[in-house]
């Protein structure tokens, strides 16, 4: 084969054949393979599983089955108990301004993974109401052995598990799992980082640790004795209270099996250029997989194991491409973690929270309400067009999200609004709002975090700025605007 092309594959779906044979062909079994326990992190004794009628992983951040860590460790455990295994996820009624746009692509995901969880005996269980409440009793009542739940830094996730952690009893081992990140957060660094030159070396040192082939999940063995009711999917959204007037998507399709054949496109289309284009909104360059990351729908650890095949090939674009999905998203996740004033202009750097101070009373030529930024009516033509594609299509262009940012700070009254509109229309509209990566890419263009302070101008201080001339330089700005200048159905 010519080194110069990249691996052919027969057809679209070659690489979920290839993963499900990989699977079937596993040497190593769940109970066989070498789990790493630095994946765990213990929120009670690690006591003995007493007398139970079941194993609980309490999904809530990685909507898949395969290539799960916490899943695979709650197996494990189930196995090792010979009892049932059950996996729990609670539909809240609002979660961090996401509109139905989010609730019903997340909730097409989890009726996919109920039915693989019916091929594999695995019990799936869709609850309503507070998540530690809703969890709390479902143990309780099901007799549960021990809870093995998701990671997500959040602080409204992080309630749920202390809340719990407080209310469970204490002969139940209770314990979290990172399966979102190749390198578990409190492994990867023990503070908050000051940037991704802190950080990379301490993740790349322990890629060849944690960047391992999954065993597969089984189909379990022990049945539940008992009937417990089944799900109801049509009422399942019937208690939430979020916006319904935000359309779903449709380029992009809930799932696992989605999610892979995304990554195939990306292999085949888009990782030849990605180096060279990816800050081109108008190329199609990028992997467009954050969907399915954010939903944990597919595994990113499943994404480089198969992305490292192309590196003698385009050795630029996979190293540019993991730069991207394992430091920069790793690192977002370390701060969210560490520093609880995330979502704050408090949680910014002293020297840009001096500067930002020091800047508040600049006079702004243009002053915007949140009415008028979230319905695109602004001066800017090319900002319009970023807020009207995310509007439409859930989605925007990384390099324009900097933009995007930047001028909702130099067009309102305060940071702090800057920084609260920001967030709000980014978790709102975008498919993959509510997470760590959303609100740091807020907190970089509002409030410097990650980055260092710059020439001194007005109302951004030291913050960097970003101005429409430099777009220009970037990309064709006259070409965008005619694509998502106006508001129109989705493409």
């Amino acid at each position: 084969m010519d080194e110069s092309s990249p691996p052919k594959r027969k057809k679209r779906s070659d690489l979920l054949t290839k993963f499900k044979n990989n699977r079937e062909n596993a040497s190593e079994s769940i109970m066989t393979f070498p789990f790493n326990k630095k994946r765990v992190r213990l929120l009670s004794e690690l006591n003995d599983v007493k007398d139970c009628k079941g194993i609980l992983y309490w999904m809530f951040r990685d909507i898949r089955v395969q290539d799960n860590w916490a899943l695979l460790f709650a197996q494990r455990t189930a196995l090792k108990n010979n009892v049932p295994l059950h996996i729990c996820f609670c539909i809240m009624p609002s979660f961090l301004y996401a509109s139905i746009r989010y609730y019903k692509f997340l909730l097409k995901g989890l009726m996919k993974v109920e039915e693989e969880c019916k091929n594999l005996n695995i019990n799936f269980h869709l609850l309503n109401g507070e998540p530690n409440m809703s969890i709390l009793k479902f143990v309780k009542v099901h007799r549960m052995g021990a809870v093995i739940a998701d990671f997500n830094p959040l602080r409204l996730p992080m309630s749920w598990i202390n809340d719990l952690q407080k209310d469970l009893p204490e002969y139940i081992p209770f314990c979290q799992v990172d399966a979102h990140n190749i390198v578990p957060c409190w492994i990867a660094s023990s503070k908050q980082e000051y940037a991704a030159r802190t950080i990379r070396s301490k993740i790349n040192t322990k890629l060849e640790e944690f960047l391992t082939e999954f065993p597969p999940v089984i189909k379990h063995p022990h049945k539940i004795k008992s009937k417990i009711e089944g799900n109801n999917w049509e009422k399942a959204l019937q208690n939430i209270s979020v916006d319904m007037s935000v359309d779903e998507i449709t380029w992009a399709k809930p799932g696992y099996e989605y999610g892979v054949k995304a990554l195939e496109n990306f292999l085949q289309n888009g990782i030849k250029k990605y180096t060279t284009e990816r800050n081109d909104p108008l190329a199609n360059a990028l992997s467009n997989l954050s969907p399915w990351f954010h939903f944990g729908m597919i595994s990113v650890q499943r994404c480089i194991l198969e992305i490292t095949e192309y590196k003698k090939i385009h050795p630029k674009s996979v190293e540019s491409f993991m730069e991207e999905a394992i430091i920069r998203r790793e690192l977002s996740d370390n701060f969210c973690f560490y520093n609880k004033k995330y979502d704050l202009i408090e949680g910014a750097y002293p020297w840009a929270i001096e500067t930002l101070d020091k800047h508040r009373k600049d006079k702004r030529k243009y002053l915007y309400s949140l009415d008028q930024l979230e319905n695109s009516e602004t001066h800017d033509d090319l900002w319009n067009a970023c807020q009207n594609q995310m509007v439409m299509i859930g989605k925007m262009h990384g390099f324009l999200r900097m933009y995007w940012a930047k001028k909702i700070l130099e067009w309102t009254e305060s940071p702090e609004s800057a920084l609260q509109w920001a967030i709000y229309l980014n978790n709102k509209y975008s498919i993959d709002g509510c997470d760590p990566n959303g609100y740091v890419g807020c907190m970089w263009s509002i409030c410097g975090i990650h980055d260092q302070g710059w020439s001194e101008r007005q109302i951004f201080g030291k913050i960097r700025y970003m101005n429409y001339e430099g777009c220009k330089r970037k990309f064709d700005v006259k070409e965008f605007i005619l694509k998502w200048g106006k508001k129109k159905n989705e493409l």
